[in-house]
This record gives structure tokens, sequence and C-alpha cells, in this order.
């Protein structure tokens, strides 16, 4: 039917929209399950329940939600009834079921069999359920739970992207291990010829003993050139032995050219080569998506009208422009991308539309549509004319960039001259005057912006946009410093009322005046496209993004299960908190007790300190079982 041929134009230039495979059950049951599916409505179900999955790390055992993690000073963790998590969890893995059974049903037996995420997708869920089943007959005792380990697997396969760079990292891998290869052979030369130079005598060992800081043995001479090639521990490394004979920089140095400057900028470059030739091959491939996808839909719309005019007539054939924008009227597409392509088919006056012609309007989606400002008001007195113009001109911008340039400075000066002053002892008199005067200069400039472009034209500009955000900020915490502690005086520092302090409260304004300073960006062109080309970077290396948060996911889970509880808090007999007894650079000196595996929000955050800290010559206890326990050793 021709409601049929229709629906399948419609899912066909979603997909080349979307860049997805035309590879899909296309009957009218089909294409309704298909289109719900990709919905914004079911696809943020979708995301909002992988979000769900992979925040309950924080909230189970061993919780995160505690003020400090710092072993001294942290209270008992939470510990959530059993079922809760489980609850909520459980919900998950159904909304994953059901997505894996509308995908497998969509896309078809056979494919679905050649389809190896959809394959991994059901054996991950397979075994996250016997997994989730053993927790809850355990009454949720158990301390390993595997399906935590798999939970970032759904984030994985949920980002085309992702998935992609995945590829590419394992199109890399084999070219990038010859060079590891070769910092490795670098790394075991240099280490053994280190260990040969810089070894000292019986004789001398007293004597010379901080030059076995680094090369006391080949484990430790490795691990030390290991970080020297990233140059973190130098001059550290060489200081020791450079101050016996200079001529050990020759070494050093040697070292750096060939490690650091050499072979880890090939590694670079590898990667840089490996990845640029995957772009140039998702691009194509996209490109021949969006072109496949295209022509489908060509095809179901054409081939119809033929067949009800009597066959393949001699004269020109093609797709009427009614139909294609009826098409577009019921196809899923952002406003922009409909926009563009409605105004190219309208400039087409009814004039069918051949094969290459309907995959050429599809170009005007790149191009992009020019957002263009709502008109300014129209004002009859010459009197507001005149105000409108200088008011909408940029100089008037600029004017406004010097006054927050002021004000920036203002608080600079009152930083610099109260940095020595207790922030009770503080006569915030002047600097409260002067925020108040700058932020009702702020509020007049928006409506003088607002006057001269009209609501709407001053709500198109995005930096106008953000401005007054700022400024409407600034003016509601002025209004309640002023309601709260009153206006500024004399010896203006009263006692705290309610929940932030006076202190806290100009605090707030100042940084928020700080924030309000960006304005500035949009009107210096290098400053601007500098910000542009970054907020694209950001965009583009979401993939990347979402790639760093799996491999921190994972190893923050093997760190709860490998390292928990090994930091533990120093009892009366210990070094207390401000005993400078501590040997310089020790964990205790250093104040390292925050630093530990014990719940999942510190682990994600950073690994255990230094090991040249840990292995600093400590008496106490504490480091004693430290530096002997197993999981331990095995981190350093």
């Amino acid at each position: 039917s021709r409601d049929l041929c229709i629906d399948q134009a419609v899912v066909f230039i979603e997909d080349a929209m979307q860049y997805r495979s035309i590879s899909h059950r296309m009957d009218a049951g089909s294409m309704r399950l298909y289109r719900c599916y990709y919905s914004n409505a079911c696809q943020r179900i979708l995301n909002f329940t992988i979000f769900c999955i992979l925040a309950l790390a924080f909230i189970e055992t061993p919780c995160s939600l505690t003020k400090t993690a710092d072993v001294r000073y942290r209270s008992l963790h939470w510990e959530p009834p059993c079922g809760l998590t489980e609850g909520v969890e459980g919900l998950c893995l159904l909304v994953f079921m059901a997505d894996v059974s509308v995908k497998g049903f969509l896309v078809g037996r056979a494919q679905f069999q050649r389809n190896v995420w959809l394959l991994a997708y059901i054996v991950v869920l397979a075994v996250s359920l016997v997994d989730w089943t053993v927790s809850l007959c355990l009454l949720c005792q158990e301390r390993l739970r595997i399906r935590r380990l798999l939970r970032p697997f759904f984030l994985l396969q949920n980002s085309s992207m992702m998935k992609k760079t995945l590829k590419c990292i394992r199109w890399s891998l084999p070219e990038m291990a010859s060079v590891g290869l070769l910092l490795v052979v670098h790394l075991c030369l240099f280490t053994i010829f280190g260990t040969l130079l810089f070894t000292v005598g019986e004789e001398d060992e007293h004597e010379k003993k901080e030059r076995l800081t680094y090369f006391q043995n080949l484990l430790d001479a490795f691990t030390s050139l290991l970080v020297l090639l990233t140059t973190a521990n130098n001059p550290d490394v060489m200081i020791p032995v450079y101050s016996e004979n200079r001529a050990y920089a020759i070494f050093f140095i040697v070292f750096t050219l060939i490690g650091s400057l050499f072979l880890m900028n090939l590694l670079t470059a590898i990667i840089y080569n490996q990845f640029r030739g995957y772009l140039m091959k998702s691009l194509q491939t996209s490109l021949f998506r969006r072109r496949l996808g295209t022509r489908a839909a060509y095809e179901v719309l054409w081939l119809p009208r033929a067949v009800l005019t009597g066959g393949f007539p001699s004269h020109r054939v093609g797709v009427m422009p009614q139909d294609f924008l009826q098409v577009l009227e019921k196809a899923q597409l952002s406003s922009s991308q409909k926009q563009a392509i409605m105004e190219k088919v309208r400039s087409l006056d009814g004039v069918l539309l051949s094969a290459d012609e309907f995959q050429k309007i599809f170009s005007e989606v790149d191009r992009g549509v020019v957002r263009e400002h709502p008109p300014r008001p129209c004002y009859q007195s010459p009197l507001l004319q005149s105000a409108q113009f200088l008011f909408g001109h940029h100089y008037f911008d600029y004017l406004g960039n010097c006054i927050t340039l002021a004000n920036l400075v203002s608080i600079c000066v009152f930083l610099v001259l109260d940095e020595d002053v207790a922030p009770s002892d503080r006569d915030n008199f002047v600097l409260g005057v002067l925020n108040c005067v700058f932020i009702m200069y702020y509020l007049l400039e928006l409506l003088l912006k607002a006057f001269a472009l009209g609501p709407w034209g001053y709500l198109s500009y995005p930096e106008n946009l953000f401005d007054g955000l700022v400024t409407l900020a600034l003016l509601v915490l002025e209004i309640l410093t002023l309601a709260v502690y009153g206006f500024p005086y004399r010896g203006w520092y009263p006692e705290m009322r309610g929940l932030l302090s006076l202190w806290d409260m100009m605090r707030l304004v100042n940084i928020l005046i700080v924030f309000r300073f960006l304005r500035i960006i949009p009107n210096m062109k290098l400053m601007a496209v500098v910000a542009r080309t970054i907020l694209g970077l950001v965009q583009n290396l979401r993939a990347f993004g979402g790639i760093l948060v799996v491999v921190y996911y994972v190893f923050a889970i093997l760190g709860i299960n490998l390292f928990q509880g090994v930091i533990v808090a120093p009892g009366n007999d210990s070094l207390a908190h401000d005993n400078g007894s501590a040997p310089c650079g020790s964990f205790e000196q250093l104040e390292y007790w925050a630093n530990n595996f014990d719940d999942f929000a510190v682990s994600a955050r950073g690994p255990l300190p230094h090991r040249d800290i840990l292995e600093e010559p400590k008496e106490e206890e504490l480091m004693h079982r430290l530096r002997n326990h197993p999981h331990v050793r095995l981190c350093r």
C-alpha cells in the first residue's frame, strides 16, 4: 500500500540521518516497534537505566555517602538494607532484557547470530542475573560481586562511537606492541647499566647510601626509569649520583633522548596515524549508510508511483516533492535538519526529484541553517531610537567588559590587602558597597540591552543568556545578603545568621562576578576561536571519555576487592595528627589517610600513594603492616 511505502521511507530517512544500518525488519508492525524503540522517550529511559545501574556503586556496600574519605575522621559507612539496591538493579536488568529482546527481534535471527555485541549482551545479562540471584540467596552478605565488574558493558554496547573506538584500539595494538617492545628493551638495558654504574661498594655503603635510593636493585631501578620516561621524578632520580660525578648526567641525558623524545613520540605518532585512518574509515562508513538509507527511501517512494502510472514510462520519473514533504513531516528529525531539507524541497516548485537530486538534498543538512535573530523592536520616538542605537551597539558591550574588569580588579585588591586578616576580622564595608554598585550596573545593563534588542532578541544571543543568568543570580544573592545582614557600614562583620556567614555570602558573590568575566570571550576573536575549538573537542571526545569512565569504573571495583581495609586509622600508640616526629615524606607526614580503596568514590578518584612514600624506612607498627601486606606489595 501507499501508506506502507511512506512509512518505510520515513524509517529509511531516520536511519540515514542517524547513520544506522537499514538491515532490519520492514513490515508495518516491526516498523512501529522500531520507531518506538528509537524514539526520544525510549532512548532516554534506556540511558537513565544505564546511569542508575552505574551509580549504584556509590550506594552499595561499601557506601560512599560520607563527608570525608580520611580514615581518621570518617564516620561509619551507611549500610543499605538488603534488597534496596538489589531491587533497583533488578529493575535495570529487566529493562536490559527488554532492550536485547527488541533488538534481537528487529534485526532477525541471522543478523543476531552474527552480531558479537548482541551475543555478549546476552552473556553479560545471564551472568549478572545469576550473580544477582546468588546475592539475594545469601542475604547480601557475599563480598565478591562479579556483576559489578560487568556493568560498564551496558554503557559500551549502547554507544556506537565507543564501539568504534574500541575497534580502533584493537587495530592499533599490533603496531603499538612493536614500539612497546622497543620501550621494554630500552628500559631493561638502561636498568642493567644503571644498576652496574650506581651500585655502591661495601666499604663506602654507609657514606653513599643515598645513591641506592633509586638503584638499589633491578626492580627499583626499572621502576625509577619507567617513571623517568614521563619525567615525573626528574631531576630527583639523577641528583644523588650527579652529586658524586657530573659525568653521570650523560646516562640520564641519553636515556631521556632515546626514551622520552624518540620512542614515546613515535608511539604517539603511531596512535595518531591509526586513529586518523580509523576516522576516515568511520566517516566513509557513515556516509555510505546515509547514501544507502536515502537511496532506499527514494526507491520505495518512486516505485509505487511508477507502477500506478502504468509501469515504467519513457518520460522522466522521480519522487514528487509533495510525497517527500509528507515523509519529512512524519520523520523524527531535529528541527534544524527538517527545516533545511524542507526549504530546499519547496524551492524546486513541484519538479520531480531524480535519484541524484534526491541525494543532493540531504547535503543541505551538513550545511545547517543560519540562525537569524528576531528583529529589533521599532520605536516611533527619535529619542528612543537614539537610545536603542546606543545601547544596541557593540561599543556598549565593550563598556560592560571594562566595568566587569574593574570589578574583578577591586576583588583582587581586597584579597591582597586582607590576605593576613582572618575572615571574621575583615571589614567588608568598602567591598560590600562596591559589589552593590557593580551589581546595580549589571542589572541596568541587562534591562537596557533587552530594551534595545527586545526580550526575544536579547535571549537569542548565547552570551546574553549567560550574562543574564549570572546577573540574576548575583541580584538574588545580594538581596539575600542585605535582608539577612543589613546594609554595609563601617566595621560590618556581624555574627553568622542562617546557613551562611557574611563572608560565605561575599565569597559566593565574588565567585559569580569572576565567573561573569567569561563574557569577554565572544568579543575577542582569537579567544572565541580557541573556546569554540575546545567545545568542539569536548563534543568529539565523548566516546573517549566514555572509554575512560569504563576503565576507571572497572579498576575502582577491582581496587575495592583487593585493597579495602588496607589503610587503617592510627590507634592511640600511633602517630597523632599533629605529631611532627614522622619522617619527612612518609605516609603520616604527608597525611595521605584519605588515599585508600575503602569505597567506590575514593577508589575512582585515585590510587594508593606513590611507591617511594611506602618504601620510606618506618619503625611504626602501622607502616610495617602496610609494607608487608600482600595487596600493597601487589599494588607497588
